[in-house]
Order: structure tokens, then sequence, then C-alpha cells
């Protein structure tokens, strides 16, 4: 039986009802300051859109200046506001990582919103972070996760002078969550060397790193709601983004064909913003904007806890 709701359920997700919560139904944002991680592109273009238009201060946390800065000057003439800013941030890199959080931090005081919202998706297996670390891992888990941890005490700071629930840890994930391996990473693909070349292909390699999105959201929720952070994960919906740089099949088929705006970025703009939210910490979201079930082990503290703390340990011993 719970194998059939799993596939009722993913099939709802894949083709989900009419949504019920639109960007419009935000409320008003002008006061809170946000980051979104993969802001220039995608969803986080679209999620950064509303936001302006809802009037929170927004940054753009990306690696390519360029990039960037070609989105804002579009978020600029769509939007109107010249609340948008850019600070670099390359996820594959955690000494960039830091300096991003310390950029920002010599900026703003406060951080409500936290957006992590980049990624890469199947990406051939031998590409490597700066640090030797799978690059989907690496990416999409350890640099949001250390950006994560580096922002905690500003968020905690945040917390103590909001309405209770107003600050928010957003990550994406994806239904793919679900074809991670048994018990979720296999750590020993996690980092270069010749087992993981054995082992390791690029779905699994994204499957097990969005795994590990819902895992480490989940975590945030645990060490850290009782300071009035709320943490929560989503899938986004197969909606065309640059993830799918490197489909092929029926992926690329999707890629061409699937709207981002307004839909792409709405649930996670639900996870971000709705005040009832404020009461759901370390919960999962669907299209569109749906409570839902991740799968099982993504809930277990013992797991998380485990990557934490892998990640704590990593990070030290690089003298970070």
């Amino acid at each position: 039986m719970g194998q059939v709701l799993r596939v009722l359920t993913t099939g709802s997700e894949i083709w989900p009802p009419r949504a019920k919560f639109l960007p419009e139904n935000m409320p008003d944002l002008s006061e809170k300051v946000a980051i979104v991680t993969g802001g220039n592109a995608g969803i986080g273009f679209v999620a950064s859109k509303y936001l302006l238009l809802k009037g929170a201060t927004v940054y753009l946390a990306c690696r390519s200046q360029s990039k960037a800065e070609e989105a804002i000057a579009r978020l600029k003439e769509i939007t109107k506001s010249d609340k948008v800013h850019f600070i670099q941030c390359d996820l594959a890199d955690l000494p960039a990582v830091k300096k991003c959080a310390e950029d920002f931090l010599s900026k703003e005081g406060q951080l409500h919103m936290l957006f992590n919202s980049a990624g890469v998706m199947v990406c051939p297996v031998d590409q490597l972070t700066k640090q030797g670390y799978d690059m989907q891992f690496g990416t999409n888990v350890i640099g949001h996760a250390y950006l994560t941890m580096l922002l905690t005490p500003t968020l905690i700071a945040t917390a103590k002078d909001c309405p209770e629930g107003n600050v928010r840890v957003v990550t994406t994930s994806s239904n793919l969550h679900l074809g991670a391996p048994t018990g979720g990473f296999d750590y020993g693909t996690l980092k270069d060397s010749e087992y993981r070349s054995k082992k390791l292909t690029p779905m699994i390699a994204y499957s097990q790193s969005k795994w590990g999105n819902v895992l480490l959201a989940h975590e945030i929720a645990r060490r850290y709601g009782q300071y009035g952070i709320v943490s929560t994960s989503l899938n986004p919906g197969l909606i065309r983004t640059e993830l799918f740089r490197y489909a092929e099949g029926i992926g690329a088929w999707a890629a061409v064909r699937l709207l981002v705006d307004p839909l792409g970025a709405v649930t996670m703009l639900y996870a971000g913003t709705a005040p009832e939210v404020a009461s759901q910490n370390g919960s999962y979201f669907v299209p569109w904007a749906r409570k839902s079930t991740p799968r099982s082990d993504t809930l277990d503290d013992a797991a998380g806890k485990k990557l934490w703390e892998f990640i704590e340990s990593e990070v030290k011993s690089m003298g970070l």
C-alpha cells in the first residue's frame, strides 16, 4: 500500500492540481531581506522577481558577476525596484562561500529568507569542486550547508526581532531524491577516488544530493527551530531550468516545454513567505505549494546529525 501511495503522490507532483497559492498571495515584504542562490536564472530569477514586487530587498548569490548584473538589470526593468544586489558565491568552492557570507554581513544586519535554490544536475561524474568533492554533492549540499551555517547567527538574531516564524530557510530538492541509494548517501562516493568512479553515475549523484537537501533541511529544523528559524524543503516541479543543460531523452524533451514563470517559483515562494508555513517547521512541499511527505529516511535524526557533523568536520579540516 505504501508503494502505491508513493506512486500516486509522485504522479500528482508531475501533473499537479491547479495552484491555490500564487505570487500575488504573498504578504508585504517591504522590511524583509532575502538571499537567493542562483538568483540570476531559472526559478531563482523568477522568485527574485516576485520578492522584489512585494517590496523585499534581494541579494542574488551567483558565481558569475556578468550574468548576475544582466539579471539585475532585467529585474530592475521589470519590477521598478532598485533593492536588488549581487554577492558573488561559488558554491563549489568553500572559501568562496565563506567570502560570500562575509560580503553579505558587511552590508546587512538582518536576514529573513535564505533560499538555497542553486544547483547542478546530472553533470559528468569526473567534475569535482575546488576541494575535490563530487560536483553535485559539493554544490547542492555542502556548499549550501556551509553558507547556511555561516549565516545562522544572523538568522537567529533576526528571528528575535521578528514575529514567530518569519525567518525562513528554504532548500530546493527534487522528487528524484526518491532514487537515492539505500541510506541516502554512499559516503565513499562524495570525494574523488577510484571507488567513486566505479560506483557513481550522474543520476545517482544527483539523486543522493537531492536526498541530502531534504535531510539537511530537516536537520536545520531540528537544530534551530527552537530559535525561531523555520526550515523547509521542496520539489519545485518538472520545469524548464538551466539544470537540464546535461539532460538527454525525456529530460531534454521536458526542458523545452515546461514553463518556469510563475509556477516554477510558486512552491519556494510559498515556503518562504506564506504565514501558515510558520507552524510547519521541517516540512516538505511539492507542486504547487502543497505539503507532502518525503522519503522516510530523510527524517532520520541520526542520519541528519551524521551529515551535519561530516560537513562541520570537513570545513574544520580546511581551517575555515
